[in-house]
């Protein structure tokens, strides 16, 4: 294979422009090329879609309310959530901070077993909470202590 061969042209013409040196001459603008009642025309598209908006997002919130909340509920959970995992991490940062945190962590596990579970009657008692808990929670009616 051949290579294909490149020549260079060079320009004979190699003046430089002459710049205009004149002193005291003022270019005027041109007049805009739109007129001003263009621009009025413009700006009251502006304004009545302005002024009809409130009731385009009202109209809009209204119709689509719950999917709205639901929506806002669900990504305040996410950033709820992330943030509370974020301070947990600064958190294990600190030296000493999470070894306190396992032995309260110990100390309440031990507590509940101590006070609910040794003993029947004490898991009875627990097991008539969890119902009454259970029973407010869902709404129906229970026996309530």
């Amino acid at each position: 294979m051949q290579e294909p061969e490149y020549t260079e042209t060079k320009s004979k013409d190699t003046t430089i422009p002459e710049i205009n040196t004149q002193v005291g001459n003022i270019t005027k603008l041109q007049p805009p090329a739109q007129s001003q009642e263009e621009w009025l025309k413009y700006g009251q598209q502006i304004s009545n879609f302005l002024s009809t908006l409130p009731d385009y997002i009202g109209g809009f919130f209204n119709q689509y309310k719950q999917p709205l909340v639901t929506l806002g509920l669900v990504l305040g959970g996410i950033v709820t959530v992330k943030v509370l995992l974020a301070v947990l991490d600064a958190l294990n940062d600190i030296p000493l901070v999470a070894p306190t945190f396992e032995l309260i962590g110990i100390g309440y596990s031990a507590w509940f077993v101590y006070r609910y579970l040794l003993k029947a009657s004490t898991r009875q008692e627990l097991t008539s909470e969890i119902t009454t808990l259970k029973s407010q929670v869902v709404g129906q009616d229970g026996s309530e202590s």
